[in-house]
């Protein structure tokens, strides 16, 4: 099987990082729309209620409904990228987005504005996984932890700038703007796209495995909204029916695909027990983030009683270290493999965890800022070459249904980071208001506290099992010769 150039180069020269960086800019503006926007709406959640004088209830669903499509779609992601091409595939989910933006924009009420979003999550559900299949394709073999680190740089920046820019537009402009700044910018992602990305070699696939088809999107939207429900009451029959449902539907799922031998996830990567350590640990450190990501905001705005802007601002601290230490990470990835920066990064979110875990309610923004740096420290240096690990854990034939596997799991993890620290809160808040000698910010920072304790043995048990990881046997054969990269530029 032959190689094709990539842009700039010749069929005999190997892909360097110049030449794909054209490319890269496309899935990177692609990326970072879709993961701003994810935690832009949060907060402009009390705005939307008054917009359109309803309940925070039945406004939560355009949070709740934009997650549980994304979940729905992402595994489908994979077997739609080997039959219609990654590059097709990844710019109609851009521009699916984009539209979708628009309409939001234009929402008249509320029900049309939970309508839009589910469309938009459509839309988005899909870019994540595309696009780590994408730039690992891309990566030339000697350089795939610098690439990925440079891709990863959204998945972190984009979580952290969202409550800053939308903060402002809700303070300042109108919530429109969280949706109408998309517009130019999938326009952007769009044109360049077309133009710059390859045509990756479409794999052959069988048909459409349709009842896997039919109980992936059941299994994940189920988990995802019965764990998310579980934040408000773990007893509700909202609760338990989306958890069972859920459940129900993996395990059916979970045999549906076993059985078959083109499913559509490959559940059977399972079997290595690299990939399966290292999936683990992400899911650690994927509740570790956006646990904090869900924690402090609650603190500081319920407790501490900061706007949503000086929130925002707050928690750039752990957005520019994410940004430095990320392609930092990326360059050590392929000097040193994955362990030992994985087992680093994880010791420094425990750090993170256990500093904020002492924070008392006189305490200044200082006091939250640096362990927000340490945090972002320590994700930079250890995400992407996780995700890395990962991949290369897997036959290459299989990539693209290993990202959607990854990223179907881990929108169930941040749905049960969320849930399940929000049950731990209110528990404790429960506890220490009980006491009449606390004051009310004196119950908020004790049960913070007693949360990120919870946080920093979970963060413990991430370092301990990154500590098993080893080399990928794909990934030492890479370094040794440069591997093929079917691909096609169109």
């Amino acid at each position: 099987m032959s190689t094709h150039a990539a842009p700039g180069t010749t069929a005999e020269e190997p892909f360097s990082i110049r030449s794909i960086l054209a490319p890269l800019v496309a899935i990177i503006v692609g990326l970072f729309m879709v993961i701003l926007d994810g935690t832009a709406v949060n907060v402009a959640l009390p705005g939307l209620v008054q917009q359109f004088e309803s309940s925070l209830s039945v406004v939560q669903w355009t949070v709740t409904g934009y997650a549980l499509a994304q979940a729905a779609v992402i595994p489908l992601a994979g077997w739609l990228s080997d039959r219609f091409g990654a590059k097709r595939i990844f710019l109609i989910s851009v521009g699916m987005f984009t539209i979708g933006s628009l309409l939001c924009a234009l929402a008249t009420d509320v029900s049309q504005l939970i309508a839009y979003r589910i469309l938009q999550g459509l839309g988005g559900g899909m870019v994540m996984p595309i696009a780590m299949a994408f730039t690992y394709r891309l990566s030339p073999p000697s350089k795939v932890g610098a690439v990925m680190g440079m891709m990863g740089i959204p998945i972190l920046l984009a979580p952290a700038l969202g409550p800053v820019l939308a903060g402002w537009l809700v303070d300042y402009a109108t919530w429109k703007w969280i949706f109408l700044i998309n517009i130019p910018i999938g326009i952007i992602g769009i044109l360049v796209g077309v133009k710059t990305l390859p045509s990756i070699e479409r794999q052959s696939v069988a048909s459409l495995d349709l009842l896997g088809m039919l109980l992936a999107p059941i299994a994940f939207a189920a988990l995802s909204y019965g764990v998310s429900e579980g934040g408000t009451s773990w007893t509700s029959v909202k609760t338990i029916a989306g958890i069972a449902i859920g459940a129900v539907a993996l395990i059916l799922f979970t045999i549906v695909e076993l059985r078959r031998s083109n499913p559509l996830l490959e559940l059977r990567v399972f079997r290595s027990r690299d990939f399966t350590r290292g999936i683990i640990v992400q899911w650690i450190a994927q509740i570790a983030l956006f646990g904090t990501l869900f924690m402090i905001p609650l603190f500081l705005q319920q407790a501490k009683g900061y706007t949503a802007f000086d929130t925002g601002l707050i928690m750039l601290p752990q957005a520019i270290s994410a940004a430095v230490f990320m392609p930092i990470g990326g360059k050590l990835y392929d000097r040193l493999g994955a362990r030992p920066l994985v087992v680093i990064g994880m010791l420094i979110v425990t750090s993170a965890a256990y500093i904020m875990s002492g924070v008392e309610a006189e305490d200044g923004v200082i006091m939250m800022m640096i362990p927000l740096a340490l945090l972002g420290a320590g994700m930079g240096i250890s995400m992407m070459p996780l995700n890395t690990h990962l991949i290369q854990s897997a036959p290459p034939s299989l990539v693209s249904r290993v990202t959607s596997l990854t990223n179907a799991a881990q929108q169930v993890m941040t749905s049960f980071a969320v849930a399940g620290l929000a049950t731990i809160v209110t528990s404790r808040m429960k506890t220490y208001s009980a006491d009449t000698t606390h004051s009310l910010i004196e119950s908020w920072a004790f049960s913070f506290g007693d949360t990120f304790l919870v946080l920093t043995c979970v963060a413990i048990l991430g370092a301990l099992i990154a500590l098993l990881l080893r080399k990928p046997k794909q990934a030492a054969a890479s370094s040794e010769k440069p591997g093929e990269m079917p691909m096609m530029i169109g």
